[in-house]
């Protein structure tokens, strides 16, 4: 088993926008690097988000991940240093396009899974910053990761949509990778005094309880803590090409983001990783269940 199938695998993973899903992903993997812990960004959004946030133009760069998607041994020419113990496979808009250049593939589910284990093998942890929406890149992030972390705002019309994705990620598991399992929810631009934030949040936490004893993928996920504050220079770094710890180390943010990553490098119970299967898995065909009930 080559080094990248013992990196802890985590897709970031919300339909929603705005929801600080990259920004938990590249200042996530920030804080991990920092602590010393050899940590990639797979940037799998057409809108080139996590790449912009971590200083690169998406329009000057030869290689990209949808190179990669495309030819997945070229994923090494795509790796990029960004600091110590930090690296990015960026995106580029084109990868818009990159399902119906791939319509014909019969493995084009598992094409991120392929060009993970042509990298490499230095990574600890892989986050893979997944697109807005629930179509073939979302399937190839999920069908690349071991884990998903939901990062959502403690909104009510939020709630309501945990439900679409955790019935993906059961279909993702069932068809695709029966290894993946949701690690449980990021809270970002938190406010805990608020009434409302309260009860989406005990919510939250009476849903993953009643599902333990359930054969379901979030049957052990729960609200990582601590919530991430609101922090308005969490909103300016990106802008600058900085994480949070190069724009403001001192902000609540930050101190957010390192005490969370403190707490999943200390979860090191990680499973060993099966090689892909020869044949094509079976295709995902996402439909949209019911959401979550409060």
């Amino acid at each position: 088993m080559d080094g990248i199938d013992r990196a802890r695998r985590i897709a970031l993973m919300n339909q929603k926008g705005g929801v600080g899903k990259t920004t938990t992903a590249v200042n996530l993997a920030a804080a991990l690097a920092r602590l010393g812990h050899p940590t990639l960004v797979v940037d799998l959004d057409p809108q080139a988000h996590a790449t912009l946030h971590l200083g690169l133009d998406p329009g000057a760069l030869d290689h990209t991940v949808h190179d990669a998607l495309l030819d997945p041994t070229s994923s090494r020419d795509a790796l990029r240093t960004i600091a110590d113990n930090l690296d990015l496979l960026p995106a580029e808009t084109n990868l818009a396009g990159v399902e119906s250049e791939l319509a014909a593939q019969p493995d084009r589910q598992r094409r991120l899974d392929f060009a993970l284990r042509a990298l490499p093998t230095r990574h600890e942890f892989v986050f893979i910053d997944c697109p807005p929406a629930l179509g073939l890149l979302t399937v190839n992030g999920l069908a690349a990761a071991r884990e998903v972390i939901i990062p959502m705002q403690a909104h009510f019309l939020a709630l309501q949509g945990v439900g679409k994705l955790l019935e993906t990620v059961r279909l993702v598991r069932h068809s695709v990778n029966p290894q993946l399992t949701v690690t449980g929810v990021v809270l970002c631009a938190h406010d805990a005094n608020t009434t409302h934030a309260q009860e989406v949040v005990a919510d939250l936490d009476a849903f993953f309880e009643q599902h333990r004893d359930h054969d379901v993928p979030w049957r052990d996920a729960r609200v990582l803590h601590p919530p991430v504050r609101r922090n308005i220079k969490l909103a300016e770094c990106p802008s600058f090409g900085q994480t949070i710890f190069d724009y403001a180390p001192w902000a609540p943010g930050a101190l957010d983001y390192q005490k969370l990553a403190e707490h999943i490098a200390a979860d090191t119970d990680v499973p060993k990783v099966a090689e892909p299967t020869e044949h094509p898995a079976p295709e995902v065909h996402i439909t949209s269940p019911a959401p979550v009930q409060r």
